[in-house]
């Protein structure tokens, strides 16, 4: 099986760039799922998700002759799908959020110590259980929407760091120090479901 990622070498930048509907027909073919699956994490909702889908193909058709191929075509795309998620969250949710902004509250959250249990000793049938996975889903919606896009299009879409900067306009750096604290928190969340988990196997352990 070919799990390559497919580059804007795979699909013709000039018939794009003349909105040759067939070849962009190729791109929405190939990509759509990967965007509905990050519209879907960032809203938690899937008709939302697919307004999103639906908003980013159709900016991406209208900005094709602007595409000059520097970044991937996954970038562009991930790009225009991230910031309609955010714009989505800031009409209905009343956040001021912008990929064009620093994000700079997520960067100034306070670093309070955290309690975290280590739950490395949990079999994984228990850490990738259905249960498991739907409490992994509530503590990624918990993340503010800065660090959640960050964790997002870095842990789960796979995207390098660079390629996360890209996306988002912010410096490696930035990404970096933004997804370190997502993980952090997200295992903050998480430490009270799997933190009962270790306390019961050390209780049957110990007895």
């Amino acid at each position: 099986m070919n799990d390559r990622k497919p580059t804007a070498e795979d699909f013709s930048l000039e018939a794009l760039k003349a909105r040759d509907r067939g070849e962009f027909a190729r791109v929405v073919e190939t990509y759509s799922g990967l965007i509905y699956r990050l519209a879907l994490k960032m809203l938690g909702n899937p008709q939302d998700a697919e307004d999103v889908l639906q908003e980013t193909f159709l900016k991406a058709f209208r900005s094709l002759p602007n595409f000059d191929g520097r970044s991937s075509l996954s970038t562009w795309l991930y790009r225009i799908a991230t910031n309609e998620a955010l714009m989505f969250l800031r009409r209905n949710k009343h956040l001021a959020i912008s990929l064009d902004e620093p994000l700079e509250n997520a960067d100034q959250e306070e670093s309070e110590p955290l309690q975290i249990v280590d739950w490395c000793c949990l079999p994984e049938n228990e850490l990738m259980s259905a249960e498991a996975l739907s409490h992994l889903d509530q503590a990624v919606e918990a993340l503010s929407p800065a660090l959640r896009v960050v964790f997002l299009l870095r842990d789960i879409e796979g995207l390098s760091t660079q390629e996360t900067g890209e996306v988002l306009n912010l410096s490696e750096m930035a990404v970096k120090t933004r997804l370190s604290r997502a993980r952090l928190r997200l295992r903050e969340i998480l430490t009270e479901y799997y933190g009962e988990r270790v306390l019961s196997r050390r209780e049957v352990g110990g007895a």
